[in-house]
């Protein structure tokens, strides 16, 4: 399969799609109880969603990182997703897409959101020759993010557990995302 270099992919519905993130069990759980993020999570931090499975798997260590023991599904508007793509700049400057170095950091200054590309992941956490997304919001895209996008929170810590053992049909079927052309552009996702 011919996979472009930087492609969202994620499990969604017409409504919603679905990120990732690991916690401790302390936020995790009250997260899960009031199918949003309440304290002991942090407003005031900067907090990292990955429509990729495997790519959180990578960064939790399958759960096994300390303060990353627990992941969770949370399933958010895409009305909300494509909000904090439209609002975001890129977490480095590229000359492709932004007009000098000053106005990518004035961008990235006032910008609620970063995006990352990093290298997706395979069922054995190798790195791929393409790009997996990774979305850092903060300030007013936190504060969306918690109290208006987010329609479930899931523990699925277990189904980490079962992919790590080598059951890699339970992988959560991720497909491209549908991106509109100037979010695409915005984020630097390939065509297609």
């Amino acid at each position: 399969m011919n996979v472009p270099y930087r492609q969202i992919r994620a499990v969604y519905t017409e409504e919603s799609i679905t990120v990732y993130q690991a916690y401790d069990p302390a936020i995790a759980g009250p997260a899960v109880a009031a199918q949003s993020f309440v304290p002991p999570f942090r407003r005031e931090r900067m907090t990292w969603i990955k429509p990729s499975f495997l790519w959180m798997m990578y960064r939790c260590g399958w759960a096994t990182k300390p303060g990353q023991r627990r992941v969770l599904a949370i399933e958010i508007t895409r009305d909300g997703f494509e909000w904090a793509l439209a609002n975001s700049c890129l977490s480095h400057y590229d000359r492709e897409r932004h007009a000098d170095r000053d106005a990518w950091a004035e961008r990235l200054r006032r910008s609620p959101v970063r995006i990352q590309w990093d290298p997706e992941r395979d069922g054995r956490l190798n790195a791929l020759p393409y790009r997996s997304l990774q979305i850092g919001l903060s300030g007013e895209a936190v504060d969306r993010y918690t109290d208006e996008w987010i329609t479930a929170v899931t523990d699925v810590t277990d189904l980490a557990g079962a992919v790590r053992a080598g059951e890699h049909g339970a992988l959560p079927a991720e497909r491209p995302y549908p991106l509109p052309p100037d979010v695409a552009e915005i984020v630097g996702a390939d065509p297609g």
